[in-house]
Protein backbone atom coordinates (compact mmCIF):
# COMPACT_ATOMS: atom_id res chain seq x y z
CA UNK A 1 0.00 0.00 0.00
CA UNK A 2 1.46 3.43 -0.94
CA UNK A 3 2.36 5.78 1.82
CA UNK A 4 0.11 8.83 2.06
CA UNK A 5 1.85 12.11 2.82
CA UNK A 6 0.28 15.45 3.54
CA UNK A 7 0.67 18.31 1.06
CA UNK A 8 2.60 20.29 3.68
CA UNK A 9 5.15 17.52 4.14
CA UNK A 10 5.65 17.24 0.40
CA UNK A 11 6.07 21.00 0.06
CA UNK A 12 8.74 21.01 2.80
CA UNK A 13 10.58 18.27 0.94
CA UNK A 14 10.32 19.84 -2.54
CA UNK A 15 10.80 23.54 -1.67
CA UNK A 16 14.58 23.34 -1.12
CA UNK A 17 14.99 21.58 -4.46
CA UNK A 18 12.92 24.22 -6.25
CA UNK A 19 14.97 26.92 -4.53
CA UNK A 20 18.21 25.32 -5.69
CA UNK A 21 16.95 25.03 -9.25
CA UNK A 22 15.96 28.70 -9.28
CA UNK A 23 19.33 29.61 -7.74
CA UNK A 24 21.17 27.59 -10.38
CA UNK A 25 19.27 29.01 -13.34
CA UNK A 26 18.57 32.62 -12.33
CA UNK A 27 21.39 33.16 -9.86
CA UNK A 28 23.94 31.51 -12.11
CA UNK A 29 22.83 33.62 -15.05
CA UNK A 30 22.98 36.81 -13.00
CA UNK A 31 26.43 35.94 -11.70
CA UNK A 32 27.71 35.13 -15.19
CA UNK A 33 26.30 38.39 -16.57
CA UNK A 34 27.82 40.37 -13.72
CA UNK A 35 31.19 38.72 -14.30
CA UNK A 36 30.98 39.47 -18.00
CA UNK A 37 30.35 43.16 -17.33
CA UNK A 38 33.01 43.27 -14.61
CA UNK A 39 35.63 42.06 -17.08
CA UNK A 40 35.31 45.40 -18.86
CA UNK A 41 37.07 46.97 -15.88
CA UNK A 42 40.24 45.00 -16.62
CA UNK A 43 43.21 47.03 -17.90
CA UNK A 44 43.15 45.44 -21.37
CA UNK A 45 41.78 46.55 -24.71
CA UNK A 46 37.97 46.52 -25.04
CA UNK A 47 37.86 43.64 -27.57
CA UNK A 48 40.02 41.52 -25.27
CA UNK A 49 37.85 42.45 -22.30
CA UNK A 50 34.70 41.39 -24.14
CA UNK A 51 36.21 38.04 -25.12
CA UNK A 52 37.54 37.53 -21.60
CA UNK A 53 34.13 38.31 -20.16
CA UNK A 54 32.39 35.92 -22.52
CA UNK A 55 34.76 33.08 -21.71
CA UNK A 56 34.65 33.80 -17.99
CA UNK A 57 30.85 33.84 -18.02
CA UNK A 58 30.73 30.19 -19.10
CA UNK A 59 33.03 29.19 -16.25
CA UNK A 60 31.11 31.31 -13.74
CA UNK A 61 27.77 29.84 -14.80
CA UNK A 62 29.01 26.25 -14.68
CA UNK A 63 30.74 26.84 -11.37
CA UNK A 64 27.68 28.43 -9.82
CA UNK A 65 25.44 25.54 -10.91
CA UNK A 66 27.87 23.06 -9.38
CA UNK A 67 28.11 25.17 -6.23
CA UNK A 68 24.34 25.40 -5.80
CA UNK A 69 23.90 21.64 -5.78
CA UNK A 70 27.09 20.86 -3.82
CA UNK A 71 26.39 22.81 -0.64
CA UNK A 72 24.35 21.42 2.25
CA UNK A 73 21.38 23.76 2.12
CA UNK A 74 19.56 26.05 -0.27
CA UNK A 75 20.22 29.04 1.97
CA UNK A 76 23.97 28.42 1.74
CA UNK A 77 23.64 28.22 -2.03
CA UNK A 78 21.93 31.60 -2.16
CA UNK A 79 24.46 33.05 0.29
CA UNK A 80 27.37 31.84 -1.84
CA UNK A 81 25.88 33.39 -4.95
CA UNK A 82 25.28 36.66 -3.09
CA UNK A 83 28.87 36.78 -1.81
CA UNK A 84 30.27 36.12 -5.27
CA UNK A 85 27.99 38.78 -6.76
CA UNK A 86 29.02 41.26 -4.07
CA UNK A 87 32.66 40.67 -4.97
CA UNK A 88 32.00 41.35 -8.67
CA UNK A 89 29.64 44.28 -8.20
CA UNK A 90 32.24 47.05 -7.64
CA UNK A 91 34.15 46.15 -10.82
CA UNK A 92 30.93 45.92 -12.82
CA UNK A 93 29.79 49.28 -11.47
CA UNK A 94 33.10 50.90 -12.41
CA UNK A 95 32.88 49.45 -15.92
CA UNK A 96 29.30 50.66 -16.25
CA UNK A 97 30.26 54.15 -15.07
CA UNK A 98 33.16 54.29 -17.54
CA UNK A 99 30.90 53.33 -20.42
CA UNK A 100 32.61 50.01 -21.04
CA UNK A 101 36.04 51.37 -21.91
CA UNK A 102 38.92 50.68 -19.50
Amino acid sequence: MPRVTSPGARARRVAPLISRIVAAVAGGYALAALGSVASLALPITPPQAVLTGMLASFALYAGSVIWVFAVRSASRAWAGLAIAAAALLPAAFLAWQAGGSP
